[in-house]
């Protein structure tokens, strides 16, 4: 028997449609008074397999310590839509979020960390991190 490449009946993205264009800075008001430490969870990100067009699931985690700026919320709410057709590895999404997301609001600190959904038995986390030079 001839084993066959899958190929998905519907059109899977990739990582080039997404646009850290989206992502709107505002001023983070208390810069020169004090730090804090920010928590934004997204429990419902989606993308699909890049191997199968299978959708994939789970929570995005991203933690930051600003500079000047903060992300506005709805603007990174539309930014993650932009992966729900987009076919990326785990690896991939953290990654890039954390790129897009340091080139916009510059934070001192950032984490990005995605929980995904198990396939097959086996969880995935995986987390990148960006400290300020």
């Amino acid at each position: 028997m001839k084993n066959k490449h899958y190929e998905p009946p519907f059109t899977v993205d990739t990582a080039d449609v997404i646009t850290p264009d989206l992502l709107e800075p505002i001023e983070y008001a208390y810069k020169s008074k004090r730090s804090i430490d920010i928590k934004i969870t997204q429990p419902e990100y989606t993308s699909v397999c890049p191997m199968t067009g299978l959708p994939d699931n789970g929570t995005i985690i991203i933690e930051y310590r600003p500079d000047a700026h903060l992300v506005e919320l709805k603007s990174l709410k539309y930014y993650l839509m932009q992966y729900r057709n987009v076919g990326m590895f785990y690896e991939h999404v953290v990654n890039k979020i954390l790129d897009d997301l340091v080139l916009v609001i510059k934070p001192l600190y950032m984490k990005v960390t995605g929980e995904f959904t198990p396939r097959g038995g086996i969880s995935s986390v995986g987390s990148a991190e960006y400290i300020k030079p």
